[in-house]
């Protein structure tokens, strides 16, 4: 049954009294006509177990589809009929960049994050052109984003990728979702800032303004360029900062390097930070999220925290939250401990010490006299039978330790012997010397 709110009719005479005793909430019955009636649910109450069983086309949320693919078939079309003049791919980089940073730089690190603080001017400018996105006002994108955090990769991230690369990416926008599985977050902060209010009251005329009519005002008045501005700096903007900010969702989420964390699938890679506006350090991101950079060096492209950086100098931004270097290099040292103790177990190391099991000076020397080639060496007990004609310097040298504790010897007395020997030596060992000799 679709969200659309058609109903079903049946008879009273088909639906006897037993029947309509028994009736959930879902269904009501009107006596005075006789006749029983499914209630149809909003797509909002409706479960995921609910939507999974409609047909394709009513779960999809058309209101978000149209928004998502609308520009993109626009701005095709428009390519093919409207040639690209000069000014209007400026005015279409302009729009791009203002639009990028007020997602990344406003919308995701100043509001959902609070990672910096930003002057009156520079908050007007990001949710102006933060809603030129068309990606839903700052409350609504900063709800999702903080509980895309605080649930990650569970039933409460409402763009988890375990649920695949195409639904991180457009998937959870296009596909209708039981929204009360989506984890709850506090957004007192957000209910109280006066602007973010004030845009997400009149989100659409705002976005309309300045994502569409004011770059076409200034195409066409400034060099007479209507369709282009409409098609380049409108449609193609749109399409192009839809693209670069939903693979934060999905490409960040997909390839890279875990540097700091593997407690979630986030991934640190330049190739994303190249498409995101600077949002590719993803793990790092995850895991110092009120950090205000996403690449900590200077060298990491991350043209947003360069801007809020740039802003800083002037004072039109400040308290820029930076997370302790020591903390992020531990961090980093713990993953790079972690990857090595997970190499380090497909490596033999020999028997542990502790299963190996105990051998006498009496009982060593019992086994020798009976034609075993047993060396002592940093209290252990070692078969070198199969090694006597491979030792490098020679068969007669071992030999003449055969029988007898060669620690000295071997750490430096006859010579001094590698770190490779050492850990080949572990393989010869067969017990710990249970006494030294006196």
């Amino acid at each position: 049954m679709g969200s659309g709110g058609d109903r079903t009719m049946a008879s009273s005479s088909e639906a006897p009294a037993a029947a309509l005793a028994a009736m959930d909430a879902e269904t009501e019955f009107d006596a005075a006509k006789g006749l029983v009636y499914n209630k149809s649910k909003r797509s909002k109450y409706m479960t995921e177990k609910d939507l999974s069983e409609l047909p394709l086309l009513q779960r999809i949320n058309w209101l978000s589809t149209t928004i998502i693919f609308f520009p993109a078939i626009a701005f095709c079309i428009g390519c093919a009929f409207v040639p690209l003049r000069k000014p209007t791919f400026y005015l279409f980089l302009v729009q791009y960049i203002l639009t990028g940073l007020g997602i990344t730089g406003g919308y995701h690190r100043l509001w959902s994050h609070t990672s910096y603080s930003a002057s009156l001017p520079v908050e007007l400018v990001l949710l102006a052109w933060g809603a030129a996105a068309f990606e839903g006002s700052a409350r609504w994108w900063c709800r999702n984003h903080r509980a895309h955090h605080r649930y990650v990769d569970t039933k409460g991230d409402p763009y988890r990728i375990d649920k695949g690369f195409l639904y991180a990416h457009v998937g959870w926008m296009v596909l209708k979702q039981d929204t009360r599985q989506v984890g709850r977050v506090d957004i007192t902060d957000l209910n109280k800032h006066k602007l973010i209010m004030l845009q997400h009251k009149y989100y659409l005329p705002i976005a309309l303004f300045f994502g569409f009519v004011l770059p076409v005002a200034i195409g066409t008045l400034g060099w007479g360029d209507f369709w282009g501005s409409l098609v380049y700096a409108g449609f193609g903007r749109m399409f192009f900062v839809h693209q670069a900010t939903f693979c934060v969702n999905s490409l960040a989420h997909a390839i890279g390097e875990q540097t700091y964390s593997k407690e979630h699938t986030s991934y640190d890679s330049v190739i994303t930070a190249l498409v995101t506006f600077g949002e590719g350090y993803h793990n790092a991101h995850h895991e110092f999220p009120h950090d205000y950079r996403n690449g900590f060096r200077w060298y990491h492209y991350d043209p947003t925290k360069w801007v809020i950086r740039f802003l800083a100098t002037f004072g039109l931004c400040s308290n820029l939250i930076a997370f302790p270097e020591n903390e992020i290099e531990k961090a980093k040292i713990q993953i790079i401990q972690a990857d090595l103790d997970e190499r380090k177990k497909a490596v033999d190391w020999g028997v542990p010490e502790e299963e190996l099991p105990e051998m006498t000076w009496e009982e060593m020397r019992t086994r020798h006299d009976a034609g075993e080639a047993l060396v002592a060496v940093n209290g252990f007990v070692h078969k070198v039978d199969d090694f006597m004609d491979k030792h490098p310097g020679g068969r007669k040298i071992l030999q003449f330790w055969v029988g007898r504790d060669a620690t000295l010897a071997f750490n430096g007395e006859v010579y001094r012997h590698s770190k490779a020997a050492r850990n080949l030596l572990v393989h010869f060992r067969i017990a710990v010397l249970k006494e030294k000799l006196e």
